[in-house]
């Protein structure tokens, strides 16, 4: 479990913590900030068409060797990043040359990752009977979730002599080899005692891309093997029109689009609130404490308000949407680092309510044969919204901050009135279900 921990730790871990440098770099570079948002396009793109593939083959091609391509793919992935954002910060390429061959460089792990994931918790769950299951998932999720905490926190210590800022992008590189070399010296061979899937997931970008509840028992009988994955007909395809998940794909669509506009915008932000165009390198620090924060706040949502107050997907939504539009207000009008940090920490709390809603009343809509369709459906919308929004909100930012921030509202007003208008109230029967 420990090494399984790890995969998970080092895949979330790196991506945040390069997301917390990536601002200071591009202005270093001399670019766009618009550019920036755009180097993740490619590799959102190839995560979200690639994962359902890599996904259903964990579950019958051998769960080792899948979690040692993702990992491969990382190290190699940021190894070539920190290679061209290196020789870029020297002035041996330009600017624009710089971050062309980055989103190459980042579109293998765009490629290739989405196969660690689903494999760590298909072998977790092959290998556990089912009093054992729940537990064994819940804790490989939770180094997902400790992994978004302790990258943005690293990442400011990381920036070291010689390396700078692409300090991150070597030692997180080192540090997966380390992992991979271990993972295929130590971990066990597939040899499942139980059924065992793995779950899509998205891309590990933002503070809460992993927000899927731990099922007990996804697989049906905990004591049968898998068997041939069934084929879906026409007539039991789940389709993106269904009128029980209609208005959830709504949602989500509108909601992640918000998030992403916000997770887009935060880094530059603050390079220009704190005065920092200047010393791009001093903005890391406060770049990594506020994405730290934005974690923090999403995992005592997904970890202790959900939990706790037995909140039913609705309820979640709407809750998590206004915290959105209330901590846009000092995200907004602030000027100074506790300000900005506490509204972005309270729109994070709010998406941190919001996004398992999402999920969990997607889910719930339809029937357990069609879980699998409908996860793949949840992670292919929760995806899609870091292609290419994340730029349009950094693009309409430049122009003028307050559209930026109207749009971040009326995405989340929009999802208030579908869920107040064509979502019904959580019931008793749905809270115990949930």
């Amino acid at each position: 479990m420990a090494l399984l921990f790890a995969v998970m730790l080092t895949t979330a871990a790196g991506n945040t913590a390069m997301q917390s440098v990536m601002p200071s770099i591009g202005t270093h570079l001399g670019i766009a900030d618009v550019w920036v948002s755009l180097a993740y396009s490619w590799s959102a793109l190839l995560w979200m068409l690639l994962a359902p593939f890599w996904a259903r083959r964990s579950d019958r091609r051998g769960r080792k060797a899948m979690m040692s391509l993702g990992m491969g793919a990382f190290a190699l992935s940021f190894a070539l990043c920190g290679t061209v954002l290196f020789f870029g910060l020297r002035g041996m390429f330009t600017g624009l040359s710089t971050i062309l061959l980055f989103a190459l460089a980042r579109s293998l792990y765009g490629g290739f990752g989405s196969a660690a994931p689903p494999a760590v918790q298909a072998y977790v769950a092959s290998r556990t009977s089912r009093e054992e299951r729940t537990k064994a998932l819940s804790l490989v999720s939770s180094s997902f979730g400790l992994g978004t905490v302790l990258g943005p926190a690293l990442a400011p210590l990381l920036i070291l002599p010689g390396l700078g800022l692409v300090g991150p992008f070597a030692l997180f590189a080192l540090f997966a080899v380390g992992v991979l070399v271990t993972l295929r010296l130590r971990l066990p061979d597939d040899a499942p005692s139980y059924a065992g899937r793995g779950e899509i997931m998205e891309e590990p970008f933002s503070p809460s891309s992993n927000p899927r509840m731990v099922d007990d028992d996804p697989d049906g009988s905990p004591d049968s093997l898998p068997e041939a994955e069934p084929r879906h007909t026409d007539a039991s395809r789940l389709r993106w029109g269904d009128r029980r998940i209609r208005a959830w794909l709504l949602i989500g669509t509108l909601g992640g689009q918000a998030q992403s506009i916000l997770l887009g915008l935060i880094g530059f932000l603050l390079l220009d609130r704190l005065g920092l165009r200047h010393q791009p390198d001093v903005a890391a620090g406060s770049i990594g404490l506020v994405l730290m924060c934005g974690a923090v706040a999403t995992l005592l949502a997904q970890w202790g308000l959900i939990p706790t107050l037995g909140l039913g997907p609705r309820t979640s939504t709407l809750w998590g949407m206004g915290l959105c539009c209330a901590g846009v207000i000092p995200m907004a009008l602030g000027r100074d680092l506790h300000t900005i940090a506490t509204g972005f920490a309270i729109c994070s709390l709010g998406f941190g309510l919001f996004r398992p809603g999402f999920t969990s009343g997607a889910s719930l809509a339809v029937t357990r044969a069609e879980q699998g369709q409908s996860a793949g459906i949840v992670a292919a919308v929760n995806g899609s919204a870091y292609i290419v929004t994340p730029a349009i909100g950094v693009f309409l930012y430049n122009h003028s901050a307050w559209l930026a921030w109207a749009l971040v509202e009326a995405l989340a007003v929009g999802v208030l009135a579908i869920g107040l208008g064509m979502i019904k109230p959580d019931s008793p029967e749905t809270e115990r279900r949930r």
